[in-house]
């Protein structure tokens, strides 16, 4: 009795263990690339961890709204943070840009750990508090776990995410800064299924030539 207690709080711990360890949600199929003055970054989103904040960031991307931002912060194996929207761009924002900039919206938390490359939302004290500012995690960081909205992570890019750690650096009170704007140039997304339908339209058009040239080469055979 006492063995078979051992054996199933063994299975119930090992299965905890799995679980935190090797959580990873699904990726959707949507990517975007912030074309940086150090280099691209490209990242994915996790639309079934949090729906509505994928919803938005995505709106803001496809608006064009990180254009001429830049990322306010860059801390060493912790962050690089995205300025929000309205105070981070260069450029001046058109009315439906303003009008989804200024949105906050719901926290959503998950079990989703704060690891090196994860995309975490920003927000103020309020847990409701989030609008379009963002952080690539640098390093783990399981302090923010189950307190700042994951919903995505970096895809490609991570050399330049070390270029960014390598920036010259200032504090001011409880963040740590870039002496140099680092400037999102522009962005850009795309659908990882429309490439793998135009790869498959690509092969089957190769199968469809190769099936001609044999039907033709037959033809000429038998029916000179």
């Amino acid at each position: 009795m006492r063995n078979s207690r051992i054996s199933i709080f063994t299975l119930a711990f090992a299965a905890y263990v799995v679980k935190t360890i090797s959580y990873e949600p699904e990726l959707g199929s949507a990517r975007v690339v912030f074309q940086t003055s150090y280099g691209d970054i490209e990242f994915g989103f996790y639309p079934t961890v949090a729906p509505v904040t994928v919803d938005h960031i995505f709106k803001l991307v496809r608006l064009g709204g990180y254009n001429t931002n830049h990322f306010f912060r860059v801390d060493k194996g912790f962050v690089a943070q995205v300025a929000d929207v309205p105070n981070g761009r260069s450029a001046p924002m058109n009315e439906e840009q303003n009008k989804v900039a200024y949105k906050t919206i719901l926290g959503e938390f998950s079990d989703v750990k704060h690891v090196r490359g994860i995309l975490s939302m920003g927000r103020h004290d309020d847990p409701n508090s989030g609008g379009s500012s963002f952080s690539m995690l640098l390093g783990d960081a399981p302090h923010l776990d189950g307190k700042y909205a994951v919903f995505g992570k970096v895809t490609k890019g991570d050399e330049t995410l070390r270029k960014l750690e390598e920036v010259p650096t200032r504090r001011e009170g409880i963040f740590v800064m870039p002496t140099e704007r680092i400037t999102i140039l522009s962005t850009y997304y795309y659908d990882t299924k429309m490439e793998s339908c135009e790869e498959e339209r690509s092969v089957l058009k190769r199968r469809l030539e190769a099936s001609f040239l044999e039907v033709e080469r037959q033809r000429m055979k038998c029916f000179p």
